[in-house]
């Protein structure tokens, strides 16, 4: 046995490809074909939760609901760079204690600059 491939070994993969697609294709065409076409003006109508739209739903809102969505997919995203160091504590000593702690002050000092620009005050 070689540990190089060749191109036969590829073939079950690129039939595993074109029958997925051709499911795909197949369901859609079905779907549209087969599918009923009764329109009318209620069916037509947008629906949101079965309250009545109203207005453009278009309307630009404030950018800080955004702010805080990053706000906290940072502060989880530095739970998750803190667990392998949590786990591997004991191995990495005294120089994984300075670099979580570098991490952490840095992150900090970007929390403060936020809270200084008042980034995340809901006043208006």
């Amino acid at each position: 046995m070689s540990a190089l491939s060749s191109p036969h070994d590829y073939i079950p993969i690129i039939i595993m490809f074109f029958v997925a697609l051709g499911f795909v294709v197949v369901t859609m065409f079905a779907s549209h074909a087969l599918g009923p076409k009764r329109k009318s003006k209620i069916k037509l109508d947008t629906f949101e939760c079965g309250i009545e739209s109203h207005g453009n739903a278009r309307l630009p809102f404030a950018i800080k609901y955004f702010l805080v969505a990053i706000i906290f997919v940072l502060f989880d995203i530095e739970v998750i760079f803190m667990y392998p160091w949590a786990v591997n504590f004991k191995e990495l000593g005294l120089l994984g204690v300075i670099e979580v702690f570098t991490f952490v002050v840095l992150l900090l000092i970007g929390f403060y600059y936020m809270l200084s620009k008042k980034a995340i005050k809901h006043e208006e």
